[in-house]
């Protein structure tokens, strides 16, 4: 095995994502990495010491790219519906596009995330809650609103990467549908 003199860090969390598009975290192994990249079995450990510290870091990349092309999203559009509405078709696509890594930055199954994955996932949150700092948003508990949104958009997305919506329902018409009435709902109907 060759010694690794680039950036073998990001290569193993690049090539994880890969085998994690393809096979499942149970496809995902330190040693199938190391391998795939022609390093020692052993050179991953530099960097991460198990499987569940390479998932923790694929997951704060994750929360950074979400929360990056969200905050892109929501800062086009004319009205605060506007933005919210691109913020929430991207978080579609996203999740959609990357379902496993999803599935991956929410699992919280048997332990308590790291402090990085915690703020990572607190950052990515903090945007969309950002969108209702404004006085033209003009909803009720702008946290509980953004909670429900993003519960809805991500059952969206879960619906949608399974293939399990009716053939006549489009996702991205179902977010715009979903921003929509939520804030029809929240302002009173009106």
């Amino acid at each position: 095995m060759a010694y690794h003199h680039g950036n073998l860090r990001a290569e193993l969390l690049a090539r994880a994502e890969t085998v994690l598009a393809e096979g499942g975290v149970e496809a995902l192994s330190l040693r199938s990495l190391a391998r795939d990249l022609g390093v020692s079995h052993a050179a991953p450990a530099r960097h991460f010491p198990d499987r569940q510290a390479l998932l923790d870091a694929l997951a704060v990349e994750g929360f950074g790219r979400l929360g990056a092309e969200v905050a892109k999203a929501a800062s086009s559009g004319e009205s605060f519906e506007d933005r919210l509405t691109e913020a929430a078709l991207v978080y579609v696509r996203f999740a959609t596009q990357h379902s496993v890594l999803l599935d991956v930055m929410y699992a919280r199954k048997h332990r308590e995330p790291t402090a990085e994955l915690r703020a990572a996932s607190d950052a990515c949150a903090a945007i969309l809650l950002g969108l209702f700092t404004g006085r033209e948003a003009a909803v009720d508990d702008p946290e509980r609103f953004s909670v429900i949104l993003l519960a809805t958009l991500h059952g969206i997305a879960a619906l949608a990467a399974s293939r399990s919506l009716p053939p006549a329902h489009d996702p991205d018409d179902l977010v715009v549908d979903t921003v929509r009435r939520l804030l029809r709902g929240s302002r009173g109907g009106a």
